[in-house]
């Protein structure tokens, strides 16, 4: 899928090895971008429902935990 990015699959590695609901603020914190990226970035992760929001925190979904396992192609997203 060309709209993903290295930003995109740190994002999901993050959230999935943390298995904790985070914000954009500390997933900016913890991989070196900025807020505003992050959450460019996260907005879309959620439009394709790779991620959950809980409120204002993220956390990665079952898809997410496919795409990242090779279960689930970018193209098939």
């Amino acid at each position: 899928m060309d709209w993903m990015n290295q930003t995109d699959d740190r994002i999901l590695e993050l959230l999935d090895e943390s298995g904790l609901d985070l914000s954009p603020s500390v997933i900016a914190h913890n991989l070196d971008y900025s807020r505003s990226w992050i959450s460019r970035r996260i907005d879309k992760l959620e439009d394709s429902g790779l991620v959950e929001a809980d409120g204002t925190y993220y956390h990665i979904s079952e898809k997410g935990r496919d795409y990242l396992a090779g279960d689930l192609t970018a193209e098939e997203i």
